[in-house]
């Protein structure tokens, strides 16, 4: 075992011992280094103040000359030190020449008067800055994606999205070095678990390091991209007791397609699953275009969505709709489980100590089969839902033979709306069955009310999906369909 972060940074690798089991990156940059570009403005993942960029390598691994660095932005506050591991580091502070000279990403600022009280203007850098190493022409859409988890209260974000678009694409320094940068990757790569903090950080490089040591430790909090976990420390100053950090078993972010089933590893990134999953359902792209910022996409793992146990994760209504299902273990048993079953009660799950979500199957769409997937909340970006809903039918002949209505923030777990499905079945998806649908969910749940929304505005918006669903159904094909996040609460199409 080892007892060391190791990262790059600046062209070297930097060592670590004795870290702190939860500190940030945020709080390492600014206290421990000196580097107070990185802002700390929400610490908890919302703000993008500050946003740091990670490299890790990528296309055929081993194979020198197959091999880059692939950038992604992510945010620092809610990031724990350990996660830099085997990783470059990146932050604003690294990306003028050694003249002085500015990066093309801040050059354009300037020239665009793209900041003005400046707070906010590191994190915005880093994020164009992943952008501008990950695509070669961003449209505007793609420019406002990149941007969205990039708070600014001076601007008004116009300036901003110019210098965006005349960044230019000339290769920069870490373009320059990027052989010199992945050959100190390469001598950091670990095959063996990091251990440090006194024994109570795990970092496994394989799921089965991951398995024993869960077994040895089944009261441990495990941890991909902390950006549930690291409010816990952030907001509630929890402590977390004994850690088990997962964000670099590279198996078990593996996503593979067989035999008409997506596997998705635990440890995939939501920006990975979505790659894969978008094209097959475009709701469910939509749906992960919402779910938080890029920054959060960049470090959020479907598999931590779904372990946390949460009523309100937006992933699980639709993944339930669509047939997921998990593959759980526990040392070298492994078991298989629909997802609807996964969940017991409020924040309580069905794995068993010492189990952990090594993966999530989602079928490929079927012949017949139509899928939605709907999120209400008030703000169309970084929302939590006051309701969230995922459909699927089978219809063959135009009757419907399977039916899976599934909703968040309805109930004390994501459920399937059982009365609804049955009202469905056997009959065509015509107004009068959405109708008998919508007027059944008054059996399958009694929502609460809380600062997001009443009761009765859970259940009447509830069934109006329904109602709305059956609407876009009956659209002409060559009809532009309303996009299902069109509406929130207050206002929306």
């Amino acid at each position: 075992m080892a007892d060391c972060v190791r990262f790059v940074h600046r062209g070297q690798v930097v060592t670590l011992s004795d870290v702190p089991p939860t500190r940030t990156v945020l709080d390492y940059l600014r206290e421990d280094r000196g580097q107070r570009g990185t802002k700390e403005g929400c610490n908890e993942g919302d703000c993008g103040a500050c946003t740091i960029v990670l490299g890790t390598r990528d296309g055929v691994l081993g194979m020198a000359e197959a091999e880059n660095i692939r950038y992604r932005a992510v945010n620092a506050c809610i990031l724990f030190v350990t996660a830099l591991d085997g990783k470059e580091l990146v932050t604003v502070e690294d990306l003028a020449g050694p003249d002085g000279s500015l990066h093309p990403i801040q050059q354009a600022l300037v020239d665009h008067h793209g900041s003005q009280c400046g707070f906010c203007t590191p994190g915005i850098v880093m994020s164009l800055f992943a952008l501008y190493h990950g695509e070669a022409a961003p449209d505007r859409s793609r420019i406002d994606s990149a941007l969205a988890g990039n708070l600014c209260r001076c601007t008004g974000y116009r300036p901003i999205v110019e210098a965006a678009r005349a960044m230019g694409r000339a290769p920069d320094a870490h373009t320059a070095g990027m052989m010199e940068t992945l050959a100190l990757l390469r001598s950091i790569d670990r095959t063996d678990t990091l251990t440090h903090a006194g024994g109570k950080v795990f970092a496994p490089a394989t799921t089965e390091q991951l398995a024993a040591l869960v077994l040895a430790h089944p009261g441990a909090t495990l941890v991909a991209g902390g950006t549930d976990v690291g409010l816990w420390v952030t907001k509630q100053f929890r402590d977390l007791g004994t850690i088990i950090h997962i964000g670099g078993i590279r198996d078990l972010a593996r996503i593979t397609d067989a035999d008409g089933v997506i596997t998705i590893g635990a440890a995939a990134t939501v920006t990975d699953a979505a790659e894969i999953l978008a094209p097959l359902y475009p709701d469910l792209g939509e749906l992960f275009r919402r779910y938080g910022s890029e920054q959060v996409r960049n470090s959020a793992t479907l598999g931590g969505n779904i372990a946390n146990g949460s009523p309100i994760g937006d992933s699980m209504p639709a993944l339930i709709a669509l047939g997921a299902r998990l593959v759980l273990r526990r040392g070298e048993i492994v078991r298989d489980m629909p997802l609807e079953d996964f969940f017991l009660a409020y924040r309580q799950t069905a794995l068993q100590p010492g189990e952990f979500v090594a993966a999530i199957r989602v079928p490929e769409p079927a012949a017949g089969q139509v899928f939605a997937c709907y999120k209400i909340s008030k703000r169309f970006d970084q929302d939590i839902s006051a309701v969230m809903a995922g459909f699927s039918l089978t219809l063959a002949d135009g009757i419907v033979t399977e039916a899976r209505l599934a909703f968040g923030g309805m109930a004390g777990t994501p459920k399937r709306a059982a009365a609804a499905e049955a009202a469905l079945i056997g009959r065509p998806f015509d107004d009068a069955a959405a109708r008998d649908a919508a007027a059944t969910l008054a059996q399958d749940f009694q929502p609460l009310t809380d600062m997001r929304a009443s009761a009765d505005y859970r259940l009447i918006t509830a069934g109006n999906l329904i109602l709305k669903w059956r609407m876009e159904q009956a659209l002409p094909t060559t009809a532009t369909r309303v996009p299902a996040f069109a509406r929130a609460i207050g206002g929306g199409a």
